[in-house]
């Protein structure tokens, strides 16, 4: 079951998320265009080593990172959300008016009420389809193209928007050394169509297993803790990561479920042409790579430049690399991610 915030409030949409899995069939969608934004205001290794008792070389070791963006005063992850999506439409050949539906990921919304993808809508202009928001973690975006997928293969919808943003740097204590090198804002967008020929989403698998809730989070804010004074002192509003358990798990979660999702596309690692994994930390893609026997070098990454954006990662890589010429049309990719719930998945794609 998944929970989602729509424009009128709290609703439930039911997908199994703790095994769904689609197989390689049709009718099936297929990624139309692609976009992505990030905020002018970069933060570098430098402006940290001032600021906090790190280096450049230590963050650089352990993370693979050298600066991320961050928003500026003013501006929120609904802009940055508008700015990828007109991006992803433009690269479609569409426009606003053709879109059917939009489907937004993200954990650090404008506001907890509405859904941000409310103001996405409005900002867009995209007068009356429906728009909600999925809270998936770094998850969320293969969530939201799971969810995506469904309306157009059923033929209830002819193209949806997925986008990716979030915001975390607005939810980090400002003396935290990691999460602050690890985490950046941005966001990524995909317009998704039926798919005519070959291409398209091969198989996805979306899971969680909430016995491990809590690894990463915020924890003031909401129901079981409203913020008051004292949690406010405490930071109760800024999140939390347990690193060494969550990375532990995201390598034998990517693993064993990128392998399912080839197999169920019926395809081995050397059919593959890209994966664009979770852009965290190197080393935890190192190992992936390793255990998948697939070559770093076949890893779309820009970790160094971005950082962790969390469900904006995997659309921002892939977008970036669409736009370079690095994916090309007929390639087969898989995205795979892991985030807070926790919750993952991983998708097949053929470009």
């Amino acid at each position: 079951m998944l929970f989602v915030n729509s424009p009128l409030g709290a609703a439930v949409f039911r997908v199994t998320v703790t095994g769904m899995h689609r197989p390689f069939a049709t009718p099936r969608s297929r990624i139309l265009g692609t976009g992505s934004a990030l905020p002018q205001t970069i933060v570098t290794n430098a402006q940290l080593e001032a600021e906090l008792a790190t280096t450049d070389a230590w963050i650089r070791e352990r993370t693979g990172i050298g600066s991320r963006h961050v928003l500026e005063d003013g501006q929120t992850t609904s802009d940055l959300a508008v700015t990828a999506a007109r991006a992803a439409i433009t690269a479609a050949s569409l426009t606003v008016a053709d879109l059917d539906m939009i489907i937004l990921a993200t954990s650090t919304g404008d506001a907890p009420l509405p859904a941000t993808a409310a103001h996405v809508q409005q900002k867009l202009g995209a007068e009356l389809i429906p728009s909600f928001d999925v809270n998936a973690s770094s998850a969320g975006f293969l969530y939201a193209l799971t969810i995506a997928d469904q309306f157009i293969a059923t033929g209830m919808f002819k193209t949806v928007l997925v986008v990716a943003a979030d915001a975390p740097s607005r939810f980090l204590a400002p003396d935290d050394r990691t999460a602050r090198a690890l985490f950046g804002d941005g966001a990524g967008a995909v317009v998704l169509g039926k798919s005519l020929d070959a291409t398209g989403l091969l198989s996805m698998s979306i899971h969680a297993d909430g016995s491990y809730a809590e690894l990463m989070g915020i924890p003031g804010g909401g129901s079981a803790e409203p913020l008051d004074a004292d949690g406010l002192a405490r930071g109760r509003q800024f999140l939390r990561v347990e690193g060494p358990r969550l990375r532990e798990l995201t390598v034998r979660r990517l693993t064993a479920y990128s392998m399912q999702a080839l197999k169920a596309a019926r395809l081995t690692s050397a059919e593959l042409d890209w994966v664009v994994p979770q852009q965290g930390q190197l080393r935890v893609i190192e190992t992936i790579s390793a255990r998948l026997a697939f070559p770093m070098e076949r890893f779309v990454l820009d970790t160094e430049s971005v950082g962790n954006t969390l469900s904006a990662s995997i659309p921002i890589a892939l977008d970036r690399a669409v736009r370079a010429g690095t994916i090309r049309p007929g390639h087969t990719v898989l995205l795979c991610g892991l985030g807070a719930g926790i919750t993952w998945g991983a998708a097949i794609i053929r470009m």
